[in-house]
């Protein structure tokens, strides 16, 4: 398994400026969160892509800021909605085709959108086909205030979708969710591509590793057992920690968690 960060836990500093942070500090693996429509123009990317170069750094997934419109612009019943979000969603493709990511995090309807499985299966596989043209793999996250934030659903449109699937587990967002992140495994382990990883305990729910008591160990042997190929990206919110001293010392740990499966050991 590879150990990662998200550039998601220095928001609200530009992207270029907290991937620069994280590759100067020797983190080889990110997520790359896009926060405007500007980050996704092609000279951009190009800029990320040399940046991820130079420092021998590998972008596995990418997180869309549009997440927050997908219950309207995928799950709604005006048609026109889908096909402009399909043909937008390209753009972030394109991105990920220059900086070398795969695997697309998506959030999905959100609960109460009142459509159900077969419906919400449909929807998502059309992002899904459109993915696969272009070598990309689309992930369904699960996201509290989302319908994907209930395992026993997670596993229903797993076995609905068949192949056509595949799942990021966010650890905070189980909890947030009352969800144990272990039934999320249970339910779709060999479909898991990429893990958000945070510590939980009495003191929250989006801790540094070693701040709560979330049991790590367990929990890596378990998503090996299934995947051992799985990113497992740091994804802290900026308030969580003190510092960019602070995040690298905590992606240390992880990758010093990671070194016993043969995928996290430092450069």
């Amino acid at each position: 398994m590879t150990a990662g960060v998200s550039t998601a836990c220095l928001y609200p500093q530009p992207l270029e400026e907290s991937l620069y942070d994280l590759a100067v500090n020797g983190v080889s693996c990110t997520e790359i969160f896009i926060n405007t429509h500007s980050e996704l123009k092609k000279s951009f990317a190009y800029n990320i892509a040399e940046m991820l170069k130079r420092f021998d750094m590998k972008c596995v997934s990418v997180h869309p800021f549009t997440c927050e419109m997908e219950t309207m612009m995928f799950f709604s019943d005006y048609e026109r909605r889908i096909d402009d979000i399909l043909e937008y969603y390209k753009l972030y493709f394109d991105f990920m085709n220059t900086v070398g990511a795969d695997i697309f995090v998506f959030h999905g309807g959100k609960i109460g959108s009142g459509k159900n499985k077969d419906f919400y299966c449909e929807r998502y596989s059309r992002l899904w086909r459109l993915g696969q043209k272009f070598g990309i793999k689309t992930a369904i996250e699960n996201v509290s205030r989302c319908q994907s934030a209930s395992s026993s659903f997670i596993r229903e449109i797993s076995n609905m979708l068949g192949s056509e699937f595949a799942f990021v587990l966010d650890t905070k967002q189980a909890v947030r969710a009352g969800e144990n992140p272990f039934n999320f495994v249970d339910a779709v382990g060999k479909n898991i591509v990429n893990v958000h990883i945070s510590d939980s305990g009495e003191y929250g729910d989006c801790l540094p590793i070693g701040k709560g008591r979330f049991k790590f160990r367990n929990f890596f042997e378990k998503i090996n057992s299934f995947n051992p190929d799985c990113s497992v990206v740091l994804e802290l919110y900026r308030s969580g920690f003190g510092g960019i001293g602070e995040l690298i010392s905590n992606y240390n740990v992880l990758e010093n968690m990671l070194e016993i499966y043969g995928r996290g050991e430092k450069k």
